[in-house]
């Protein structure tokens, strides 16, 4: 099982600040939420979960707090194969898998992959700094609804 890599909001706030980049509620909210779902949200999803206690805030805010934080390393931006990037705030190099009839993503729980990573670069003379792997298939509720659906 691998360990997860999030981080406090004092540390979120010292890495701001050591990045140049500015500290403000909406933007600790934006990373509070994040942290809290293990769902890998879309900037729009963040969006609409945290408007109802920041009515003020913009989705460009959003937008421009995960692009910061993205920038920084302290958020990985995903790319799933839909049309919009899902985030996640733990930071550890882990798998994805996402099905393909509900659009669900989840963490796969499993050691990061070191070997392979040696291996790749190895074949390629690549020096390997970071991977995002994905897996593509149905969850587990969608299995159950299409055995029921025949």
């Amino acid at each position: 099982m691998r360990e997860q890599m999030m981080l406090t909001l004092t540390e979120v706030t010292d890495i701001l600040r050591q990045n140049k980049k500015k500290v403000t509620p909406q933007r600790l909210a934006v990373y509070s939420a994040l942290a809290a779902t293990d769902e890998h949200p879309t900037a729009e999803a963040l969006y609409k979960e945290l408007r109802p206690n920041y009515p003020t805030m913009s989705l460009a805010t959003v937008y421009k707090s995960l692009d910061a934080f993205c920038e920084i390393g302290i958020v990985r931006e995903l790319n799933v194969g839909e049309e919009a990037f899902r985030y996640d705030a733990d930071i550890s190099s882990h798998p994805h898998v996402r099905c393909i009839s509900c659009d669900k993503v989840a963490d796969v729980p499993i050691a990061s992959l070191p070997s392979l990573d040696k291996n790749v670069a190895s074949v390629t003379g690549y020096r390997i700094v970071s991977q995002q792997m994905y897996f593509f298939g149905y969850c587990p509720a969608c299995q159950e609804e299409n055995a029921e659906e025949k």
